[in-house]
């Protein structure tokens, strides 16, 4: 049986992703749990945004973190971390969509439906329904460009380099997928931002778990 991980001091999550990371390739393997909860909610929103499944994003960010963690020595702090992690989970959620579609490009119109999810319908509040609904009725690489870009608050280059695009390809995609969304829900978006695609404590829970199970079996 696997002994119960020991606590992570308060000091210790407070540490930057650079001295994470230094620790974790010291051996601190359990640490990399605070990269995992830090980083959940951006991951989700990415990958959620580019699959439109809550199971398939959580899969491919599954899949991200195992990768991120095989590839840590890897990192060498050209860019920040944040954006090398996303990065990662943003070209796994792109294989897999390109996959599922046959080879389409990310850029074509996303012409799905998607039939009503009941974390959907529990959204509290009409309007982050509405918004929800409008921002999956983009195409993928415009969807994507939106999230990184403003949901997410990432500046253009992070999410240009998440994205493997230029800055001013960024930029188009962005402007399209603001003038396809309506004004009125544009401008009502900022409020409600933060309740999107949201990672609660449960899941965040369970994603931890999984990945530490896979990169640390000892736990």
């Amino acid at each position: 049986m696997n002994a119960t991980p020991r606590p992570i001091p308060a000091e210790t999550a407070q540490l930057d992703d650079q001295a994470l990371v230094t620790r974790i390739l010291a051996g601190e393997i359990g640490l990399f749990e605070l990269i995992i909860r830090r980083y959940n909610q951006r991951l989700f929103r990415a990958t959620r945004s580019i699959l439109k499944d809550d199971a398939e994003a959580e899969d491919a960010m599954q899949e991200a973190y195992v990768c991120a963690f095989r590839k840590l020595a890897s990192f060498r702090g050209e860019a920040k971390f944040s954006t090398w992690l996303t990065k990662i989970a943003v070209y796994e959620a792109l294989a897999r969509s390109k996959k599922q579609r046959g080879g389409m490009s990310v850029i074509e119109e996303d012409t799905m439906v998607e039939s009503e999810s009941p974390e959907r319908a529990a959204f509290s509040g009409e309007l982050r329904v509405v918004l929800e609904r409008a921002l999956e009725s983009l195409p993928e690489g415009l969807r994507a460009a939106y999230v990184l870009r403003d949901v997410e608050a990432m500046s253009t280059a992070e999410a240009a380099a998440c994205l493997a695009i230029g800055e001013d390809a960024l930029k188009m995609r962005l402007s399209r997928a603001r003038s396809l969304l309506r004004t009125r829900i544009t401008e009502e978006l900022g409020s409600a931002a933060a309740d999107l695609f949201a990672f609660h404590a449960p899941r965040c829970d369970r994603m931890v778990a999984v990945v530490m199970a896979v990169i640390d079996p000892r736990r």
